[in-house]
């Protein structure tokens, strides 16, 4: 249904034209009229009127100027003239002022409908229009509400988004109806509409352009809307500016100034910014990490420093909360945090990435800044924890692997590289490995194995010959084979065999 206003100074005439669009089978509705232009302009400022029918010559204020204002106002309002033969040159005029169409007095049924029908399809386009172009930025359930009947006119108007700010301690306040109860108070008698946005802690809101005539610029009708909300708890990140046929679509006017919100969005308190006209919006660098220091914190954790890396990180926190440091940096440092650490549990074969990145969201949602920063601590403490523990299990597990290929293959030559290329890593990791467990080399460790299956040899077989034992454990040969048997029994072969019923 569209609401529709005839403005006539007759009033046999406006009474015969309401008469005729109550006849006609179409969705409208005659929600106003009036009998001069003011009393029409202030009518269309208060009310959502989507269709005007008026005359030129008028009191107070001529058709002309009523359409002129009220274009101002609302630029999307359709418009269609009424005007008689003398009056031509100012229906020429009126063209010039984007209306839609006229009418000759007298007004005849049958032409009044062939425009209504027009005027309206044009209108049913355009909420059509508005209806995609929401759904693309409004969350699903709400868009679902504003399908039910929402005016659409309002949304051609002015759009400010507004962000909750990290750290708000009154979570209840941020409810749909709450933000509309203070946007209304605010704006009142404009009328004004409050969604909630496909992203999270944000919502859209639409307010009539008339708002704007109690203010010096769009600025100071933001930062006030910013302060008024603070009266009710919440802080915010505000950006809005006017819509127009220039603007763009309403999805690429949102996700403009959605990306502006996040450039300059700031950890402490919100800001207001005109999206449509920014004076500036430079970023300020202040508390953001130099690429020296980042490389500190990967390299601490890299080197499992937890101590250091605490008291590194109580050292940024203390500097972030005196300076007006940027969410995105806060996040920024987060993620590289979320990067190292899944890194190295990847190095281990954890998949663990994903718990990483959905634990590290939750942190920005704390109530205070204090509890962000006790809760950051102990996040990255326990990470230290997991990944100590998890390489200790994973370096004793694969050590376990390791033992028992070796023990399986020491009949063999196995070198370092042999067993890297077995279990996918490198020779280094290996040597770790087998020294974290052993506290022996790879070398000390596989030599050991041997002569001691050298021992049990002679033990079980005391013919056997000690070259033929020395080829069989694939020593060079036999010599070289008695001075290591010699290095870790204290005896050599022929010793050892002397001394077999005594050991």
């Amino acid at each position: 249904m569209y609401n529709v206003m005839i403005v006539e100074d007759s009033k046999p005439i406006l009474r015969n034209i309401k008469m005729l669009l109550d006849t006609l089978t179409l969705p409208i509705h005659v929600v106003a009229t009036a009998t001069n232009g003011e009393d029409a302009l202030a009518a269309i400022q208060l009310e959502p009127i989507d269709l005007l029918l008026t005359d030129i010559r008028m009191p107070k204020m001529d058709g002309l100027s009523l359409i002129e204002q009220a274009k101002k106002a609302k630029p999307d309002l359709k418009v269609i003239l009424i005007s008689g033969y003398s009056d031509f040159e100012y229906t020429r005029k009126a063209l010039n002022l984007q209306v839609f169409d006229y009418l000759l007095k007298p007004v005849e049924q049958e032409a009044l409908e062939e425009v209504m029908r027009r005027v309206i399809d044009q209108l049913d386009q355009q909420k059509s229009k508005n209806s995609n172009d929401l759904q693309e930025i409004v969350d699903p359930h709400c868009y679902a509400e504003v399908q039910k009947g929402e005016d659409l006119s309002l949304f051609s108007q002015m759009m400010i988004i507004l962000r909750k700010q990290p750290f708000t301690p009154a979570k209840e306040q941020w409810t749909h109806q709450t933000l509309l109860g203070a946007v209304e108070d605010l704006f009142a008698p404009q009328p004004c509409r409050v969604l909630q946005s496909q992203t999270p802690n944000q919502y859209i809101v639409f307010v009539n352009k008339g708002a704007l005539a109690a203010y010096s610029s769009m600025h100071e009708c933001l930062e006030s809307l910013r302060r008024h909300l603070i009266t009710y708890q919440m802080d915010a990140m505000i950006g809005g500016q006017l819509l127009s046929s220039d603007s763009g679509h309403l999805p690429e006017v949102y996700h403009q100034i959605t990306s502006i919100l996040s450039a300059q969005q700031r950890l402490n308190h919100g800001l207001a910014l005109d999206t449509g006209n920014p004076v500036s919006t430079a970023r300020l660098e202040s508390g953001c990490l130099d690429s020296t220091l980042e490389s500190a914190f990967v390299q601490m954790i890299q080197a499992y420093q937890k101590d250091r890396f605490a008291l590194k990180l109580s050292e940024i926190l203390d500097r972030w909360a005196e300076e007006h440091v940027h969410v995105r940096e806060v996040e920024r440092f987060i993620g590289l945090l979320v990067d190292t650490f899944a890194h190295l549990y990847e190095e281990q074969g954890s998949g663990i990435r994903l718990g990483l990145e959905h634990r590290a969201k939750q942190l920005l949602e704390a109530t205070t800044y204090a509890d962000f920063c006790q809760e950051l601590q102990e996040w990255t403490g326990q990470c230290f924890d997991m990944l100590q523990s998890h390489v200790r299990k994973s370096k004793e597990l694969l050590f376990e692997q390791m033992d028992e290929y070796i023990k399986l293959n020491k009949y063999s030559h196995l070198s370092i590289n042999d067993i890297a290329l077995k279990f996918h890593v490198s020779p280094s990791y290996v040597s770790r490995v087998i020294k974290n467990v052993t506290q022996a080399t790879f070398v000390q460790y596989y030599t050991r194995l041997r002569i001691q299956e050298a021992c049990r040899l002679m033990e079980q077989q005391p013919d056997m010959k000690f070259k033929e034992l020395s080829d069989l454990l694939s020593f060079s040969d036999q010599h070289y084979f008695s001075k290591v048997f010699k290095e870790y029994t204290g005896y050599s072969p022929t010793e050892y065999k002397e001394l077999m019923p005594d050991i």
